[in-house]
């Protein structure tokens, strides 16, 4: 890897986070990770996240906190699914766990429900034949659980969203 030298030529690692942070929050292992890609000088990034920190512009606690209420709420990820994500972001689990407490259960199955009525492609008369049931139950479990719901609220839901759409034939 090549050191960049902080010459006055290219902007600073100061700048490069500060342009960063203006996009959106960022967690402290993810800053870091992107000053290290953009290949400043290991001190001038130590420095950075100094003074980043003296500026309290990073928080792992706030950052988790907003990322948890945003992304239930337009991405329709499940807890698990914003687990995975808060890992990879480098938010310690005890952290992340704090976090998804704030997640209201019952929002998170409605928004799993209408996320398997969307995804239910078969009409009440189809669903009457227990192998297309199967399918459907497949399907959706498969769909709900790619997005990170727990295995409970995934059984739940699609039942009572096969339920609903074979009642409605009715």
């Amino acid at each position: 890897m090549v050191e960049r030298k902080s010459t006055g030529s290219g902007p600073s690692a100061w700048d490069a986070a500060l342009r960063l942070l203006g996009a959106r929050a960022r967690s402290r292992q993810e800053m870091q990770d992107r000053l290290v890609a953009r290949e400043f000088p290991p001190n001038e990034i130590e420095r950075t996240m100094t003074r980043l920190d003296e500026w309290k512009l990073l928080d792992d606690e706030e950052f988790a906190q907003q990322w948890v209420r945003s992304r239930s709420a337009t991405s329709q990820r499940g807890r698990l699914a914003l687990k995975r994500e808060l890992r990879t972001k480098g938010i310690d689990d005890d952290v992340a766990a704090q976090a998804l407490e704030t997640i209201d259960a019952e929002a998170e199955r409605e928004i799993a429900y209408s996320l398997a009525e969307k995804k239910l492609t078969f009409d009440a008369d189809d669903l009457a034949d227990p192998a297309v049931r199967a399918k459907a139950y497949r399907r959706l479990t498969g769909a709900l659980g790619r997005r990170g719901y727990p295995p409970d609220v995934i059984t739940s839901v699609v039942k009572d969203v096969i339920a609903a759409r074979r009642d409605a034939g009715d």
